[in-house]
């Protein structure tokens, strides 16, 4: 018996008012094998990762987790379910440590939210679990900076920590090399590429950077207009006349 894909979608749809943001989408992440997003602006990436994320429920279709129908449920839920994601804009706490900031959301996702009112250094599992994140992902030499002060490469990474912290089975992560220079997007691919070996962690990343995508997934889904244009191989992908009309000549 084949096993299912860890997530499947099935004749997704998300309107909002008259304007329908996805259309009939259905696609299937396998489990371990890293996969991308694409698609140009306004073709419904972010509708897409809201709804799979649980933001979101859509007004049509489903999906499921693992063969598990998990449509509609919140966010929280599914993070209970071992699904993670990160966001476009960095989110950290500038005034706390990098370790604290890696910390705290494992103290609330633990269910122990009443001990935040007591210092955050009693929390020894959570520490060791912390460090050992931070490790992965090359912060531990700075986890007791302050997050506001590192680069924004940095935080980014710190991002990843925390999504990683509670060793999720999916990770959507959004634009995750979005205001990065060009030598910490390379770092960003290499950290990914990694991680998903190592931890065999299911990443799913949505990116507008074209070399991001092709140096990083083994499956690429394009959509446009909120529709599923095309999905397939890098190597299918950039020979897809139709994928190269809808960016009008950005993939090359």
């Amino acid at each position: 018996m084949t096993a299912a894909p860890l997530l499947e979608v099935e004749h997704l749809s998300r309107s909002f008012g008259r304007f329908a943001a996805l259309t009939d989408v259905s696609l299937r992440v396998e489990r371990g094998v890293l996969s991308a997003l694409i698609g140009p602006n306004g073709a419904g990436k972010t509708t897409f990762y809201n709804v799979v994320s649980g933001r979101f429920p859509p007004t049509r279709g489903r999906v499921l987790l693992d063969g598990e129908d998990v449509t509609g449920l919140a966010a929280h839920r599914l993070a209970g379910r071992g699904v993670a994601r990160s966001f476009q804009i960095t989110n950290v706490f500038p005034n706390l440590s990098v370790l604290e900031n890696v910390v705290v959301p494992l103290v609330l996702h633990r269910g122990r939210a009443r001990r935040l009112l007591r210092p955050l250094a009693r929390e020894r599992d959570l520490h060791a679990r912390a460090e050992e994140v931070l490790e992965s992902v090359g912060l531990l030499g700075q986890a007791h900076r302050p997050a506001g002060t590192l680069s924004y490469g940095d935080k980014r990474l710190v991002e990843m920590a925390i999504v990683l912290a509670r060793s999720p089975r999916l990770v959507l992560l959004d634009e995750p090399t979005a205001g990065m220079n060009p030598e910490e997007t390379d770092r960003m691919i290499a950290l990914v590429r990694r991680l998903a070996e190592q931890l065999g962690t299911t990443f799913f990343v949505t990116e507008h950077d074209m070399r991001v995508v092709f140096g990083l997934a083994r499956h690429i889904f394009v959509l446009h207009q909120g529709t599923l244009l095309a999905e397939g191989s890098p190597e299918e992908i950039r020979g897809d006349v139709r994928v190269r009309e809808a960016y009008l000549g950005v993939v090359e």
